[in-house]
């Protein structure tokens, strides 16, 4: 089913009326259509055009107002040009979406195929705060291009490769008697404190450091007993990192897995290739690449390192190789690596080198979705109070715990089994919207206690808003239907519209633009800002417009509303990987 959203009909009519207006070359000018406080819509075209038509953007004004006569349409100010949409246009789109399975949301994006490289913990590295971004970012990216018909293919590039194995593997080989097998958590906690005593025995015995290194070149030549040892760390450690996901709702699996490993045997071929073509160059015994434009604070050539000066390689010749496979075997339109700003330079500069070596095409989007840190209350990147990285299961039991806090000071009628998927459902909605929430290059601090706030824009709101939604269902219709699944968009397009049922009704068309928002500039706090405004929205609906006690048709339409903002927000809040319980 087709639905064409109110704004982009008013868009096309304001698009319509200024071509006829206008001198020929200017046809399709922008009509520059946006909502407005004091109309549904403001169109700023006229304005926009005046200078290059040689007229009065007030006289191209009141022309496009004489050719919209579907619209209640004005001149304002200088020269905008306010629109008011008929009441029976805005129910009908209304019944339009709340008929349709997608809530009117289309697939533009079907045929691209886009890979988003995303989370990319550490092998035998227990996850920490520092994950956190990336993966929720990359996963509300990955679940929004997928919705509007992308064909998405999701990539966690984990650290399973170079020097760390060998020595790790090395130092468990001559302390076996030290146990680290335990169940998930346990484990890597194990593994993440003996990664740290190899560390400091490596860096303080010149003997076992050399040891390390044999057993580095052991694994790189498939010793059998290295390479067993090796693949049962990776597979403790991706059980790990699986149990991390589903609590967190990060639609990541085994079949994502993209090691660093997996191009190892391909990374002397790159380096081959890029000194065969000139672009990689030999320099005290390393062999490098060279940015234009790419220069040090002394003003000499920052060099991007291909191979270091002991044969090993660096992240450099693996990004490399991961932008051939995808582009050559994955077919991928679109690249989105979401890696935090500090590599900015890192990815400008591989992206180069790949575009000069012929592996990245122009038709090939690259694009490095940078984000900023986590910081804690003293406005540093957030500690423990002992100074170490947070992990990242303890940062979500502490959401959790916040939510339990807040629950334990209401009466709110749960079981035991109900109270623990509440307080897990809206712990994890804290941590993921306040992250979500805010401008996606920003630092934003860490604070668990407004994160779990009822009120003002957060996660835990819209659950809250939801859950209304669904109380108000169940007593419109005695409870004889599923909250949300009933009201199937029969709806009487005569009645007048009340000022805050518009207000809603123009929130809700509105779906479908916020999620192309997105898509667009690769930001999710553009839809979190969406779904806070529908939630708020639907309140001074509510306030204003009686649902349960209103009769007729006025209650028949307002149960339609009713419905379709319960089934937009859950909708929403899905894209965000955050669930929509039925009761709060």
């Amino acid at each position: 089913m087709t639905v064409v959203a109110i704004q982009d009909q008013v868009e096309a009519a304001v698009r319509a009326a200024l071509t006829r207006v206008l001198p020929a070359e200017l046809a399709g000018a922008d009509p520059v259509v946006r909502r407005s406080d004091r109309a549904d819509f403001q169109a700023n075209g006229p304005l926009a055009v005046a200078k290059r038509a040689g007229r009065s953007p007030r006289d191209i004004a009141q022309d496009v107002v004489a050719g919209l006569r579907e619209y209640r349409a004005e001149v304002s100010g200088p020269g905008f040009v306010n629109v008011t949409v008929p009441d029976d246009v805005v129910w009908l789109a209304v019944a339009a979406r709340a008929a349709d399975d997608r809530l009117g949301v289309a697939t533009p994006r079907s045929g691209e195929r886009v890979v988003v490289d995303y989370s990319a913990p550490n092998v035998a590295k227990e996850m920490h705060v520092g994950h956190l971004r990336s993966s929720v970012i990359g996963d509300a990216l990955a679940r929004v291009f997928a919705h509007l018909g992308s064909d998405v293919i999701r990539q966690n590039h984990i650290g399973d490769w170079g020097t760390q194995f060998g020595m790790l593997i090395q130092y468990l080989d001559e302390h076996r008697e030290v146990s680290w097998r335990g169940q998930g958590a346990q484990t890597m906690s194990a593994l993440d404190a003996l990664y740290k005593s190899a560390r400091a025995q490596f860096e303080a015995d010149p003997a076992f450091a050399d040891r390390s290194r044999a057993r580095v070149v052991d694994l790189q030549a498939s010793e059998p007993r290295t390479v067993a040892a090796w693949r049962d760390l990776v597979a403790q450690s991706q059980r790990a990192f699986e149990a991390i996901y589903a609590r967190l709702g990060v639609l990541l699996d085994d079949g994502d897995f993209d090691g660093e490993s997996r191009y190892n045997d391909a990374l002397p071929a790159v380096v081959d290739e890029l000194l065969a073509a000139g672009i990689a160059t030999e320099s005290d015994g390393a062999v490098v690449t060279f940015t234009d434009g790419v220069d040090g604070p002394d003003g000499s050539p920052v060099p991007l390192i291909v191979r270091k000066k002991d044969g090993g390689y660096g992240y450099a010749a693996t990004d490399l190789a991961t932008i051939r496979l995808r582009v050559e075997a994955y077919q991928a339109d679109r690249i989105l690596y979401v890696v935090d700003a500090r590599q900015g330079l890192h990815f400008r500069m591989v992206f180069d080198v790949a575009r000069r070596a012929g592996w990245l095409p122009d038709a090939v989007r690259a694009q490095h979705v940078q984000f900023g840190t986590v910081l804690g209350a003293d406005g540093r990147p957030f500690k423990t109070r002992s100074g170490k990285t947070v992990r990242l299961a303890d940062l979500l039991d502490d959401a959790e715990a916040a939510v339990r806090g807040v629950l334990g000071e209401r009466d709110h009628g749960f079981t035991a089994a109900e109270l623990d998927s509440v307080a897990h459902a809206a712990g994890i909605a804290a941590v993921k919207y306040a992250d979500l929430s805010n401008t996606r290059t920003k630092d934003y601090v860490f604070d668990v206690d407004q994160m779990v706030a009822t009120t003002g824009n957060t996660g835990v709101y819209l659950q809250y808003a939801h859950a209304r939604v669904c109380s108000i269902l169940r007593r419109a219709t005695d409870g004889s239907t599923p909250p949300i699944a009933d009201a199937a968009g029969h709806v009487d397009g005569s009645l007048p519209l009340h000022p805050a049922e518009r207000a809603l009704a123009l929130a809700l068309d509105a779906f479908e633009r916020a999620l192309r928002d997105v898509a667009d500039t690769l930001e999710p706090h553009r839809l979190c800002g969406y779904l806070y405004d529908l939630a708020t929205a639907f309140t001074r609906f509510y306030d204003a417009c009686p649902v349960v006690r209103a009769d007729g048709a006025t209650r028949a339409n307002r149960i339609v509303l009713c419905a379709l903002t319960g089934r937009t927000l859950a909708a929403g809040l899905g894209l965000l990987g955050i669930a929509a319980p039925e009761r709060m």
